[in-house]
């Protein structure tokens, strides 16, 4: 865990008297590319929001490059990691440049504007994310996908190495899920981000993460790779419902489709 770009070590947390998360342990190293699944209710969502503070409290340890999350001022936090929380179908009154200024924050005094190193930044991530001809829109005349490229356009703009996603697909038709897995890959693999994605997709999450974990009723039940995660077994375990398996031409792994629930 010292050379973790994330560490979390027997964390748990309690939300109105009721357990959400008990003692979770995992790390992820610096460029992974984790996906984290699990049934409805299991504390994915939750799980991911400690990890940066949006949700507080909870016992065991949290640890961003071997600092505890405590220890990090929300300006620093926000200069390691970023988030992109689930579409939600809100309309934001802002253009889509002005959303994305936004992810500057940790970089700006309280006196100062946008410098020119900032609009540099913000150049290249609307670049990196395909949405240079969106900027002058407004978010709420933006399709799903199109938004969704903008969240993480403004992810990409505060410069963090770690990116946290809430379900960066749900909601999108085929191929604007087609296109932000693609653009988080290539983050991954090329920009060297460091990826923790939250997904109910099993199919496209396994496809394009290195690593897997899985959460059951707040608890931590599988940790390893794709392939190790993809066994009939496991997965009826997990989910509580009976699995098919297809191969497929050119893939290492299966398509898997849910059956009967159990």
């Amino acid at each position: 865990m010292k050379d973790a770009a994330v560490a979390v070590e027997n964390f748990s947390l309690e939300l109105g008297g009721a357990t959400i998360l008990r003692e979770i342990s995992f790390s992820v190293r610096p460029g992974d590319y984790l996906s984290i699944v699990g049934p409805n209710g299991a504390g994915k969502t939750t799980l991911l929001k400690c990890l940066n503070r949006v949700l507080t409290g909870g016992s065991g340890s949290v640890r961003i490059f071997g600092r505890s999350l405590e220890e990090f001022s929300q300006r620093e936090l926000a200069r390691r990691v970023s988030y992109v929380p689930q579409l939600d179908g809100r309309s934001l009154p802002f253009t889509a440049a002005e959303f994305m200024a936004m992810g500057r924050y940790p970089y700006l005094s309280a006196f100062s504007g946008i410098r020119q190193q900032d609009r540099r930044e913000l150049n290249d991530a609307a670049c990196r994310a395909g949405v240079e001809d969106l900027l002058e829109r407004r978010l709420d005349t933006l399709s799903g996908g199109e938004r969704q490229k903008v969240f993480i356009a403004a992810a990409l703009a505060q410069g963090a190495e770690i990116m946290l996603l809430d379900e960066p697909t749900t909601f999108l038709d085929y191929r604007h899920q087609v296109e932000v897995r693609r653009l988080l890959s290539e983050l991954n693999r090329r920009g060297g981000k460091t990826v923790l994605a939250v997904t109910h997709d099993l199919n496209s999450a396994l496809t394009g993460c290195n690593r897997a974990i899985a959460l059951k009723r707040g608890e931590l039940v599988f940790d390893g790779s794709p392939a190790e995660l993809l066994r009939e077994s496991r997965l009826r375990e997990i989910y509580r419902t009976g699995f098919t398996f297809i191969e497929q031409p050119g893939s290492a792994l299966p398509f898997i489709r849910p059956g009967e629930a159990l």
